[in-house]
Parts: structure tokens; C-alpha cells; sequence
């Protein structure tokens, strides 16, 4: 079993927000999959299917981004799922809008989302998808800016980036992650 996770925060005012990119890829998910996202527990959103012959969960954290281990956590124990079969998808002021970098471990990089992920798995050794969306322009704080929405032109960046994400997670239903990283961290 797969676990899929991508971050973000609930509630309407979040929505189409950069610190929200991880929960449009598991909504692209979800209708690529046809895996409804119809279960609340775990304090997160999730729901089970299969593709690719593979049984998925699907999980959106309703924690507020800063608390998102604890949902992950609760469903990684509740399912006996191993480190090795978890994926996170979440922003990264690091990329430039449109990039993503999957990776199989490293620091939270002042994410508290993956703060939270670290401190509750014990590990920085997971599977991620980490989609760009630059650093604000000066004067601009970094939080106003993350809980910002994504400017007109970045649009069709960020539409590609949400659907190349939505591929790598697929085909690492089919392909061991390493495999997966080398041919989408082009």
C-alpha cells in the first residue's frame, strides 16, 4: 500500500494558494485515479483505491500546514505503512515557479510542514515531490506570500508543474522511486 500525501491548509481561503500547491496535486490525483477523497479521520481528508494495480491512499492533512505529521503519522500507523511507501508533495520557495525536485530524503529547509513530517516519522529519509514557487520580492513576507494566490502568468507553470507531479506519483506506482527521480528530475 501507498501512501500519498500533499500539504496545504483547509478551508476555502487557502484555495489555488502557493502554500497549497500539495493538495492540487492530490485533487489531480484523485480525479486521474477516479479515488474520491470521501473519508475524514486521522485529522485529514483521504481516500483508498487502486491503480496500476497498487492500493493507494490519497491524503490531504486538515491540520494546518504546521501540524501535517500528525495526520501523517496517525495514517502510517493506523495502515502499517513502512517509510519506503510514503510520498509527500508540498512548495518550496527554493524552485523557481514551475520546477519540481523529487528527492528521497533531506532537511525540512524551514518548511514547518515537513518540520512537523520529520519530527513525527523520526526520519528525514522519505520519498517527496517539492514543487517551485520562488522567493517574494523584497518587502513582501514570506508568509503573506505563501499564503498568497499565484500571479496570472505563473499559471500555466503551475498547471504543468501540478500535472507533471500527478505523472511522478504515478509512475511510482509502476517504478521504484530512484527510477522515477531520474527521469522526472530533468
Amino acid at each position: 500500500m501507498k501512501l500519498i500525501v500533499g500539504l496545504g491548509n483547509p478551508g476555502k481561503q487557502y484555495e489555488h494558494t502557493r502554500h497549497n500547491i500539495g493538495f492540487e496535486v492530490i485533487d489531480a490525483l484523485s480525479s486521474n485515479f477516479t479515488i474520491p477523497l470521501n473519508q475524514s479521520k486521522f485529522k485529514g481528508l483521504y481516500g483508498i483505491g487502486f491503480h496500476s494495480g497498487e492500493k493507494v491512499i490519497l491524503l490531504k492533512p486538515l491540520t494546518y500546514m504546521n501540524l501535517s505529521g500528525e495526520s501523517i503519522r496517525a495514517v502510517m500507523d493506523y495502515y502499517d505503512i513502512d517509510i519506503e511507501d510514503l510520498l509527500v508533495i508540498y512548495d518550496d520557495l527554493d524552485l523557481p515557479v514551475g520546477k519540481i525536485r523529487l528527492r528521497q530524503k533531506g532537511s525540512p529547509g524551514g518548511h514547518n510542514g515537513i518540520k512537523s513530517t520529520v519530527a513525527h516519522l523520526g526520519t528525514q529519509q522519505f520519498n517527496r515531490i517539492r514543487i517551485g514557487i520562488d522567493r517574494p520580492q523584497a518587502g513582501l513576507s514570506v508568509p503573506d506570500y505563501v499564503l498568497g494566490r499565484f500571479h496570472p502568468d505563473e499559471k500555466t507553470p503551475t498547471e504543468d508543474a501540478v500535472k507533471k507531479s500527478a505523472e511522478a506519483c504515478s509512475a511510482w506506482l509502476e517504478k521504484p522511486f530512484l527510477q522515477v527521480m531520474n527521469e522526472y528530475n530533468q
